[in-house]
């Protein structure tokens, strides 16, 4: 699919200023979408909206499906009756600049609780009707999540492969008693992924009226420890007697790292994934299509071949590459769903296999200029090598530090190059000057971390692959965004031709 000459920002809901610790989806997230819209950005970047676990991380969440609770707006909430402003009497201070995960819960979810006591006890004949679609309409996934996050509670957080015996291994029996035992847990489960499925649908849809479309994630594996995986084990590559992950994924050793990376994540079996026509991949792409309007696929690469590592391994060493169906998948895809606006995270070693795949169902890859500088003019990287417009470049990605902090970071060599490339590093900082080196590319679509265009440093830096904790909890200020910020971005996008009024 090819888009038109266009920019935006990319920035997860987390980081938005509240006086709830984190991000949520009220009044600022509004205030977010009409910054984009004054500037004449056409599109917000998010990273997953799941249900984070351990370290926090968006892409390693309990469901591929559901919503974190902790994005779900109380002021939203109170609006509705569900909370009063007496409820948020005596919050915590919490840290302006960052998210504290545990004093955020420890804040948020005795509120969650309180509404859906509340719901439970006042609800309307027409609230009900509404919680009844909305239930019945997303049970393909919506029932093993609730009921996973029922079981983990009262488990206080153990890994399903874990529990009890008949429970890990879906003995019907035993799914159906706990169903029943843990009813109250499950319906809270279920009342919170109502809320915040009407909360997002609610600001989606004034994003796409503002002219501003979302762009989420897929990331190509999902958790162990998750709804996914317990729900539908004959999909995985686990271990049948501990329900441990018996082929691991990750990336071989590279120039980055003598050891590779082991994420630990199972890898699919593919085979059985064909025999039943791919169907959970399929209800998957077609379930993000209720949050996004674009969708961007994490590791693309994987669904050419994937590096799989055995059960025991320390490392990504010891691992193989295997061959994955991607043709056939993306195939059974477009037969069922059309056409989709999918772009390509096709970053790191790409080979003409990836690439024939990717250009086969016209999926735009991407160019990173935090990338292009180091060696010498055969760099992909560089804008002047950029041969086919159908693609986005950014400054940089969540994964990378900020451009200011990049720049302060890379080598002479770098520093050089860019300096040779621009003619000169200019007064107003070297974030603009990458802003502005995107924004000229040839590129259809150009996309900036909202750190590098408020020109912060590495302290504002969203992750650290090789970091298990601290990551995922930058935050900006209120203030931070201002109309002279936004009119500097509107002369940019009207002066290189991707603003949305022609």
């Amino acid at each position: 699919m090819s888009f038109p000459r266009s920019s935006g920002i990319l920035l997860h809901p987390t980081s938005f200023p509240s006086r709830f610790g984190i991000g949520d989806l009220g009044d600022e997230a509004y205030r977010f979408i009409d910054f984009l819209k004054d500037s004449y950005q056409q599109y917000w970047q998010i990273l997953p909206l799941g249900p984070t676990g351990f370290g926090n991380s968006p892409y390693m969440c309990y469901s591929a499906l559901a919503g974190n609770p902790l994005l779900i707006s109380p002021e939203k909430l109170r609006d509705r009756d569900l909370l009063a402003d007496d409820d948020f009497t005596n919050l915590p201070e919490f840290p302006l600049d960052n998210v504290n995960y545990e004093q955020v819960e420890s804040t948020k979810i005795p509120l969650l609780k309180k509404a859906c006591s509340n719901f439970k006890a006042n609800i309307t004949k027409e609230q009900q009707q509404a919680f009844e679609k909305f239930s019945h309409s997303k049970a393909y996934w919506l029932d093993d999540y609730t009921l996973f996050m029922a079981l983990k509670d009262s488990t206080d957080g153990a890994s399903w492969n874990s529990w009890d015996e008949q429970i890990a291994k879906r003995k019907p029996k035993a799914i159906e008693k706990a169903k029943q035992e843990l009813e109250d847990r499950v319906f809270y489960h279920k009342f919170l992924q109502f809320e915040f499925y009407n909360q997002w649908s609610e600001l989606r849809k004034y994003a796409n009226e503002c002219g501003v479309q979302i762009v989420g994630d897929i990331p190509i594996y999902v958790a162990h420890d998750s709804a996914d995986v317990w729900g539908n084990p004959d999909i995985f590559c686990l271990d049948k007697e501990t329900g441990e992950a018996a082929l691991m994924a990750g990336v071989p050793p590279d120039y980055f790292s003598a050891t590779g990376q082991l994420w630990g994540n199972p890898v699919y079996d593919w085979k059985q994934l064909e025999k039943q026509k791919f169907k959970w991949w399929v209800q998957r792409f077609e379930a993000m299509l209720d949050y996004v309007d674009i969708i961007r696929i994490d590791h693309f690469r994987g669904f050419e071949a994937y590096w799989a590592v055995p059960l025991g391994e320390e490392t990504a060493v010891n691992g193989e590459w295997i061959k994955a169906p991607g043709d056939k998948l993306f195939e059974t895809i477009k037969k069922q769903l059309g056409t989709l606006p999918v772009l390509a995270e096709d970053l790191g070693t790409i080979t003409p296999d990836v690439e024939a795949l990717r250009d086969k169902f016209d999926f735009p890859g991407m160019k990173v200029l935090q990338f292009a500088f180091g060696g010498d003019a055969s760099n992909p990287y560089l804008p002047f090598k950029i041969e086919d417009h159908n693609c986005v470049i950014y400054t940089g990605t969540h994964d990378n530090d900020t451009t200011v902090g990049w720049y302060e970071n890379a080598t002479d060599d770098e520093k050089r190059n860019l300096c040779f490339y621009l003619g000169s590093i200019s007064p107003d900082g070297v974030h603009w000057d990458m802003i502005r080196l995107a924004l000229a590319s040839v590129a259809n679509v150009a996309i900036f971390p909202l750190q590098d265009i408020l020109g912060l440093g590495s302290n504002a830096r969203m992750n650290i692959p090789s970091k298990g904790e601290g990551n995922w909890e930058w935050r900006y200020r209120h203030e931070a965004m201002n109309s002279e910020l936004s009119q500097r971005m509107k002369n940019f996008v009207e002066f290189f031709g991707r603003s949305p009024i022609s």
